[in-house]
């Protein structure tokens, strides 16, 4: 991404997020881009988190898959400087809008950005791979002018969608993956790499190990263990 394309992407949350006429712009369908994004889930969480100082703070963004982490291990995130900021269903359009506000203002030393399936399942309308890829990796080059350090994590894998099934995301998860890890090593960042360890031979996540048959998106406890240890390590 150049640096004028970055420099309009921060402009642009800047004026979404702290414009007063910004709960005026509208998207299709109707609503604003503030209730879209969520903006007021964490709100008054980050105006706690802003005057407390903690120079080791990281802050994992992403969707349920990172905000049902605290529910399977509430510890991970109260015994480490670690701020949950996952919100279910998302996908990357939503996050970039709340980039700031739920990561930049808390002034973290790390961001984990966990994205990319809730696009593929089109939650909020089709969009293409590439389209997401740009997505995270504008919420990556914005932190990294921020002087925040960045973790971009592979999205899980998955073969089935329960509520939307047919979609075959598997082959479409495998390509972001490539996207991003290319993305990572061409910029000396951390890919972080979930995939690889959570598959099975079909692209999904191992079912009973990692998830469950009714469910096929969200790992169970075991699924987090192994995710914590390798975010953990890739940390130090």
């Amino acid at each position: 991404m150049n640096l004028k394309k970055l420099i309009f992407i921060i402009l642009l949350i800047n004026f979404i997020v702290n414009n007063n006429y910004s709960q005026d712009i509208n998207i299709a369908g109707g609503g604003n881009l503030q209730d879209w994004a969520n903006l007021k889930k964490y709100q008054k969480n980050n105006e706690k988190l802003i005057k407390i100082s903690e120079p080791n703070r990281v802050v994992f963004m992403g969707n349920s898959i990172t905000e049902g982490w605290s529910f399977f291990n509430k510890n991970f995130f109260i015994e480490n400087p670690f701020v949950n900021r996952g919100i279910s269903g998302q996908t990357t359009p939503q996050m970039l809008i709340r980039f700031k506000p739920d990561v930049v203002n808390l002034k973290p030393k790390s961001v984990v950005i966990l994205a990319g399936i809730n696009d593929i399942a089109g939650n909020t309308g089709p969009i293409s791979i590439e389209s997401s890829a740009e997505n995270i990796i504008s919420m990556s080059e914005i932190a990294l002018a921020n002087n925040i350090k960045v973790f971009i994590c592979s999205t899980l894998p998955a073969s089935d969608f329960p509520w939307s099934p047919g979609l075959d995301p598997a082959p479409k998860v495998i390509k972001l993956n490539k996207i991003l890890k290319d993305y990572c090593n061409k910029n000396n960042l951390t890919y972080v790499d979930y995939y690889s360890f959570m598959s099975n031979k079909n692209g999904g996540l191992k079912v009973p190990e990692y998830t469950s048959s009714q469910d096929l998106v969200h790992p169970n406890k075991a699924g987090y263990n192994v995710m914590e240890k390798i975010i953990l390590k890739a940390l130090k």
